[in-house]
């Protein structure tokens, strides 16, 4: 079973209707009313959003924060362990918990587009990521360096951050990702 679609069916058996339909009506900026008025579920409205690109395994954001305003902190819980859970990695894989991210996070700076580009990521990736996380430049990067990890999976080295460092001329921050 895939644990991002039995996570989904989780939280859409803990909600009410009227958390449903609470949810339902924060959607409607993303989702037409005619369509939005068939949502007879959790599932359903679920099943709108992943086709809408809305809500991913790995983009979450507006999932934890349909959760946030409907004021289910449980049902939250479960989608902050199911980010907690991924798979575990070779030993060269970066980790949001290692120095590396937190010497880049804390030297980078406006720069981090630069780097990230310079890793391959696609501008719709950065773009996303930039309007979700508006004026909080520390916030940008971080997230930007999770999702170039999951997007390289097990092709996420610390010898490419590095590389990509001295490729935008940040050579000062590879020295020190490379202490």
């Amino acid at each position: 079973v895939n644990p991002f679609l039995s996570l989904l069916h989780s939280i859409s058996s803990g909600l009410s209707d009227t958390e449903l339909s609470a949810m339902k009506f924060l959607c409607r900026d993303k989702i037409r009313k005619r369509k939005l008025e068939t949502v007879q579920s959790g599932r359903e409205l679920f099943s709108i959003l992943m086709e809408q690109q809305e809500i991913a395994n790995d983009n979450l954001e507006f999932l934890r924060k349909l959760l946030q305003h409907i004021d289910r902190g449980d049902l939250l819980s479960q989608l902050v362990q199911f980010e907690e859970e991924e798979p575990h990695a070779p030993d060269d894989q970066p980790d949001v918990h290692e120095k590396p991210f937190d010497v880049i996070c804390a030297n980078v700076g406006r720069e981090w587009k630069k780097l990230m580009r310079e890793l391959g990521m696609p501008e719709v990736k950065l773009d996303r990521i930039e309007a979700a996380h508006r004026f909080d430049l520390y916030e940008e990067l971080v997230q930007a360096l999770r999702e170039w990890q999951r997007w390289k999976g097990k092709d996420a080295k610390v010898a490419d951050l590095i590389k990509a460092l001295r490729g935008c001329k940040l050579n000062l921050v590879a020295d020190m990702v490379e202490e």
